[in-house]
């Protein structure tokens, strides 16, 4: 079953970040970690209120899928719309600065 196409050896592995591998700028770098980040927390957050994701979609007057995608921090999910979400659960602008400084 040759589909012509060589694995790299092991030996041949090269050790990198994800921004180096996805050639990232800095600040391109930085945007995605806050993103994540924002997900991370709206998840937890979510968790910590014991609400499922259909009740957050009912919050925001939004889909269950939506909010699935917003806690796995999907490119079509903006920072604008995780920071509305965690609003809308109860964080303030302290908890939010936390998050984005890391």
């Amino acid at each position: 079953m040759g589909t012509g196409k060589r694995l790299k050896n092991p030996a041949e592995w090269q050790d990198g970040t994800v921004a180096e591998f996805l050639a990232l700028s800095p600040e391109e770098s930085l945007y995605v970690e806050m993103k994540a980040a924002l997900a991370v927390r709206l998840h937890h957050r979510r968790a910590e209120l014991q609400l499922t994701q259909t009740e957050v979609a009912r919050m925001l007057g939004s889909g269950q899928s939506r909010v699935a995608k917003m806690e796995k921090a999907e490119s079509s999910v903006s920072i604008d719309l995780l920071i509305r979400s965690l609003l809308a659960l109860g964080a303030d602008r302290n908890e939010i600065a936390r998050v984005i400084q890391g």
